[in-house]
C-alpha cells in the first residue's frame, strides 16, 4: 500500500477548494489547466523532485505555483520550515509577485481561514541596486548644480532604499549613491543604515524572491563555502525559466572591460599611486590597439573570436607582468589587490589554450573593447550549482518545449541525463481556433527590396485593421529602416519603442488605435489586453544571432544541417511562441497574426517549423 508524506492529501484536498470555491467567490474564474498545474507543483514539492513545468498563456501559473508553495509551507513540520525561493528573469514580475499576487492571495487566504497569518515576503538584489545613505548624503553635498529632476530624485533616496523604483535617476547617480562592494567597518551611519536593516529583516520572510542572476551567485557562494546571499531556503521555483541558460551564460562568462581597465587605473590613482596608473594607462592602451579588429568598425555592438597574434601577446604579457608588479606593492590596499588579481587572472586565460573557455572580443556601438571568457561547461555548470543539491524545484514558463518536445530546454539546463525528472505541459486555455487568424503572404518580386516590402504589406494590414497594431522585429536597425520606408503613409499614430524606451509603449497604449513598432524585450513579458493589439505582425522569423560561442557549439556537430536542427530551430521556435503570446492575453481577446518572413511562407524553408511551434489556428 503506497503511503503519501504528512499533508499531501490535504494540501491537494484544499487546492481543490481555494481554486473551485474560494477564489471564483472572488471573482477568479475556474481554469483546470491552472488546477492541474498546482497539484503537478504540490507532486514535485512532497516528492523532493524537479519538474518542468510549460503553462500556455492565461493558465495563471504564478497564482498556481504561489498556492501550492504555501499549502506545502503550512504542513512541514515547524523545525524543518525554511523559505520558498522565487527566481524570475524581470523585475516587473518580482514585484507583481511581492506587491499584488501575494498581499491579495494572502488576504483571501486569510478571510477564508486557510491560514492564520499573512504570507510574507522579500525582494533579494544585488547591492548595487540600494541606496547607500553615506554615499548620498555625499552626493547631495556636491551636487548643488544638479537640475530640480535630478536633485528630486536624489530626495526620493532619502525615502526609497530600492534604487529600481526611483525615477529619473541618471546612471552616474545611481553609481555614485547605491551600496558600495565592500562597506568600510569605520562607517559613521553603519548602526542605522537602511541597507543592513533590510540585510536583517531578509532572513525572516516565508518567500525569498530573486532574479536568475542572485540566484546563480548564491548557488555560486555555496560551492565556494561563502557566506550565502539567501537565506537557506527548502523548495525553489524558477519562473521565467526560459530565460535561465541565458542568465547562466552571462555568470559563467569572465569580462575585462575598457572602462573596467579605467576604472582600475582611476582607482590606483585615488589610492596614491599616480606613477603606476599612469604605466598601467599606457599598457592598457597598447593592450587595445593590439586588439583593434582590421576591418571598418559597424555602428553597432559585435562579437569576434580571440586570436593569439605576436603583437597581442606582448601586450597581454605586458599587462600580466604589471599588473602582477602593481599587486605586490607592499602597502597595496586589499580591495586594489583583489581588483588587479582579478584583471590578471582575466588576461591570463587569452595567453593560455584552456579547453573549458571560448575567448573573443567584444566591441561596444562606439568602439569601446571588453575581453570575454566563456565558459563552454553551461549545462554541467548549472547542474552542480542547482540540481545537485536535490531541493525540490520547479521549473516554469510558457515555453520551454520546441514543437511540443523538452529535450532542448533539458540541455540547455543540464537536466539531459537527470532522473526522476518530471514533465507537464498544460496548453493556454484560449481558443485560439476561434479567436485568431495567421497570416502569411506570398513571396515577394525579387525586385521589391526586403524593408520596402515590409512596409507595404505593413500599410496594407494595419489600414485593414485600423491600427491597433504591433509590430515586432528581430533588429532595431531594420526596424527604423522600415519606419522610415513607410514614408508617412499610416494617418494612425506610429511609435517605435527602442532599448529602454518604455515610454514609447506607454504612448501606445494610451493612444487608441497606434501601431507600435517594437525589438528585443516586447517579444515577451509586456501585456497589451484588449483591443489594444487587434494585429501582430512579425516582420522576420526570431532566429538566434551567430556569436563566437554558437560558432563554438557548431562546431560540436558533424555539419550544418544538424546543427540547424538542434539548436538554432528550437530557439527559434520558442522565440516565436514568445512573440505570437502578445497576440491574445485575455479570453475576450481575438487577433490577426503575420508572419511576413518568406521562409515561413508556404513552401519556405522553415514553414513547417513555424506552424509547428504556433497554437493551431486558421491560416489565409
Amino acid at each position: 500500500m503506497q503511503t503519501y508524506p504528512t499533508g499531501y492529501a490535504e494540501s491537494h484536498r484544499i487546492a481543490e477548494q481555494i481554486f473551485r470555491e474560494i477564489l471564483p467567490r472572488h471573482g477568479m474564474a475556474v481554469r483546470e489547466e491552472q488546477i492541474a498545474l498546482c497539484h503537478e507543483v504540490l507532486d514535485t514539492l512532497y516528492n523532493k523532485e524537479i519538474s518542468l513545468c510549460e503553462a500556455g498563456v492565461g493558465i495563471g501559473k504564478t497564482l498556481a505555483y504561489l498556492v501550492a508553495c504555501i499549502l506545502w509551507q503550512m504542513h512541514r513540520p515547524s523545525q524543518l520550515k525554511m523559505p520558498v525561493a522565487i527566481s524570475t528573469s524581470s523585475v516587473a514580475l518580482q514585484d507583481a509577485i511581492l506587491n499584488e499576487y501575494l498581499p491579495d492571495l494572502s488576504a483571501v487566504l486569510l478571510a477564508e481561514g486557510i491560514i492564520t497569518a499573512p504570507i510574507t515576503a522579500v525582494v533579494r538584489k544585488g547591492k548595487e541596486r540600494f541606496v547607500c545613505d553615506a554615499r548620498l548624503a555625499e552626493r547631495q553635498a556636491k551636487a548643488i548644480s544638479k537640475g530640480s529632476r535630478q536633485k528630486g530624485s536624489l530626495r526620493m533616496a532619502e525615502n526609497v532604499l530600492d534604487l529600481d523604483h526611483i525615477p529619473g535617476l541618471s546612471r552616474y547617480d545611481r553609481c555614485r549613491i547605491c551600496v558600495p562592494q565592500s562597506c568600510p567597518r569605520d562607517c559613521f551611519l553603519r548602526l542605522d543604515c537602511r541597507y543592513q536593516q533590510y540585510l536583517r529583516d531578509s532572513m525572516k520572510p516565508d518567500i525569498q524572491i530573486c532574479n536568475h542572476n542572485y540566484l546563480l551567485a548564491n548557488a555560486s557562494h555555496r560551492l565556494e563555502e561563502r557566506p550565502l546571499l539567501l537565506r537557506q531556503y527548502q523548495a525553489l521555483v524558477v519562473d521565467e525559466a526560459h530565460k535561465l541558460p541565458d542568465a547562466a551564460r552571462q555568470m559563467y562568462t569572465e569580462t575585462l572591460s575598457a572602462q573596467d581597465m579605467d576604472d582600475l587605473c582611476s582607482l590606483l590613482q585615488q589610492a596614491h599611486f599616480k606613477g603606476l596608473s599612469k604605466r598601467l594607462r599606457t599598457v592598457f592602451l597598447t593592450l587595445s590597439i593590439s586588439c583593434a579588429p582590421s576591418f571598418a568598425m559597424p555602428k553597432r555592438k559585435i562579437s569576434i573570436p580571440f586570436s593569439l597574434t605576436p603583437f597581442r601577446q606582448a601586450a597581454i604579457a605586458d599587462s600580466i607582468n604589471l599588473l602582477q608588479y602593481i599587486g605586490s606593492q607592499p602597502d597595496m590596499p586589499y580591495y586594489l589587490q583583489y581588483r588587479l588579481a582579478e584583471a590578471e587572472s582575466l588576461l591570463r586565460l587569452f595567453l593560455l589554450d584552456v579547453p573549458t573557455r571560448i575567448l573573443y572580443l567584444e566591441f561596444s556601438a562606439d568602439g569601446q573593447l571588453t575581453f570575454c571568457a566563456a565558459s563552454n561547461r553551461v549545462p554541467q555548470l548549472l547542474r552542480s550549482a542547482l540540481w545537485n543539491t536535490r531541493e525540490p524545484t520547479i521549473l516554469t514558463s510558457g515555453t520551454l518545449t520546441a514543437a511540443g518536445d523538452f529535450d532542448h530546454t533539458e540541455q540547455l539546463l543540464g537536466l539531459a541525463a537527470y532522473a526522476p525528472l518530471r514533465h507537464f505541459r498544460a496548453e493556454s486555455p484560449f481558443n485560439y481556433r476561434k479567436k485568431c487568424l495567421l497570416y502569411i503572404p506570398a513571396r515577394r518580386a525579387a525586385a521589391v527590396p526586403e524593408n520596402q516590402y515590409l512596409a507595404d504589406q505593413i500599410v496594407r494590414l494595419t489600414v485593414a485593421c485600423h491600427g491597433h497594431a504591433l509590430v515586432l522585429f528581430t533588429s532595431y536597425r531594420q526596424m527604423r529602416n522600415v519606419y522610415d520606408a513607410l514614408g508617412g503613409r499610416l494617418t494612425f499614430p506610429v511609435f517605435q519603442a527602442g532599448r529602454g524606451q518604455n515610454r514609447s509603449i506607454q504612448q501606445f497604449k494610451q493612444s487608441g488605435n497606434g501601431v507600435l513598432f517594437a525589438a528585443g524585450s516586447c517579444w515577451e513579458g509586456i501585456d497589451f489586453p484588449g483591443d489594444m493589439v487587434s494585429l501582430l505582425i512579425i516582420a522576420k522569423l526570431p532566429f538566434p544571432i551567430p556569436d563566437p560561442v554558437s560558432n563554438y557549439e557548431r562546431q560540436q556537430y558533424p555539419n550544418l544541417r544538424d546543427y540547424i536542427n538542434a539548436e538554432v530551430i528550437p530557439e527559434m521556435q520558442k522565440k516565436l511562441r514568445q512573440g505570437f503570446g502578445r497576440a491574445i492575453r485575455t479570453e475576450q481577446d481575438s487577433c490577426v497574426v503575420a508572419i511576413l518572413d518568406e521562409r515561413a511562407g508556404i513552401g519556405g524553408k522553415y514553414h513547417d517549423a513555424a506552424l509547428a511551434a504556433l497554437p493551431t489556428c486558421p491560416i489565409i
